[in-house]
């Protein structure tokens, strides 16, 4: 696995579009959002459809084509510096088939934001654009709009992405040793649906594997990771850091259950309570850099600033 190409940072007074290709958006939540996004002299600008409603899903923020639409045309209008999702939920998953990557690519580089659902992007944008993005919050998301820490990391990173070059735990090494790699994954569902799909990774070979869930029981926890261990998936990685496991069935039962299934890698490094994902205070990862794990310091550094 090797290092993607890094998009360049932001400045001020650059033009972020915010998408909605997951679920609904509540607008009062969008508005807060934009307000933050403002305060940090960036111009946001709505694509069309992201207060839509789907007609008969109401778990969609509108229609397939329309969220398809809006992604491709904030992602190919020259004017656009960077991309940002506006929450996650479901349905990229309904829309990755929809969108040109010919002409995403054709475009250029440039920042992409997003997590939980959003794991299907970023698997697709690695895979078909060579291009590292970040996992961190998203504009209209409560764990976004309502705190500073997530919002301060997330600004860091764009602008003066030298400044969070090195991540810390606030947990412990699961399994001890250090590892280089190049980051990725994501929402842990989410990578076990996508695996074999045309536009996932066939594998995490060579990667520091990033992995957190929201309110899964233990036995779903279970279910995809042993998908991805018989799949094949989780042969090579190089080490795997741990985020949030919010609304889960307590940390100590999901800890004995990652232990177990990940155990099975074979004295791969592996650390807890990274903190991102979905919870308060959560920190922005690039994926498609390279960095080493220290598990035993409960760090993460990353060669190269996130962005250029």
């Amino acid at each position: 696995m090797k290092q993607l190409a890094r998009p360049a940072r932001l400045a001020a007074g650059a033009r972020v579009a915010v998408v909605a290709p997951s679920g609904p958006v509540p607008e009062e939540r969008l508005q807060a959002g934009l307000d933050v996004l403002r305060g940090w002299d960036l111009d946001p600008v709505v694509a069309p459809h992201v207060l839509d409603r789907h007609p008969e899903f109401d778990y969609l923020a509108g229609t397939d084509a329309d969220r398809a639409a809006d992604l491709q045309c904030a992602w190919c209008d020259p004017a656009v510096d960077a991309v940002l999702c506006a929450r996650g939920g479901y349905g990229v998953q309904r829309i990755v088939d929809l969108l040109d990557w010919e002409a995403m690519r054709a475009a250029g580089p440039k920042v992409f934001v997003g997590f939980s659902d959003i794991t299907a992007l970023h698997e697709a944008f690695a895979t078909r654009l060579g291009l590292a993005t970040l996992h961190g919050p998203m504009a209209a998301g409560a764990d976004f709009i309502k705190n500073t820490r997530a919002q301060e990391h997330l600004r860091a990173t764009l602008f003066a992405p030298e400044t969070v070059r090195t991540l810390r735990s606030g947990g412990r090494a699961l399994v001890p040793g250090r590892a280089r790699g190049v980051t990725l994954g994501g929402c842990l569902c989410l990578l076990a649906a996508e695996c074999g799909t045309p536009h996932a990774r066939p594998s995490a070979r060579g990667g520091l594997l990033c992995l957190e869930d929201v309110g899964e029981e233990t036995y779903r926890l279970d279910r995809y990771l042993t998908q991805l261990l018989r799949a094949g998936w989780l042969e090579g990685v190089h080490g795997v850091l741990l985020g949030s496991w919010e609304r889960c069935e307590g940390l100590d039962r999901v800890r004995a259950l990652l232990t177990d299934r990940l155990g099975a890698l074979g004295g791969v490094p592996v650390v807890e309570e990274f903190g991102f994902g979905h919870c308060d205070s959560a920190v922005t990862i690039p994926f498609g850099c390279v960095a080493e794990l220290d598990a035993d310091a409960g760090t993460l550094t990353l060669d190269e600033p996130a962005l250029r």
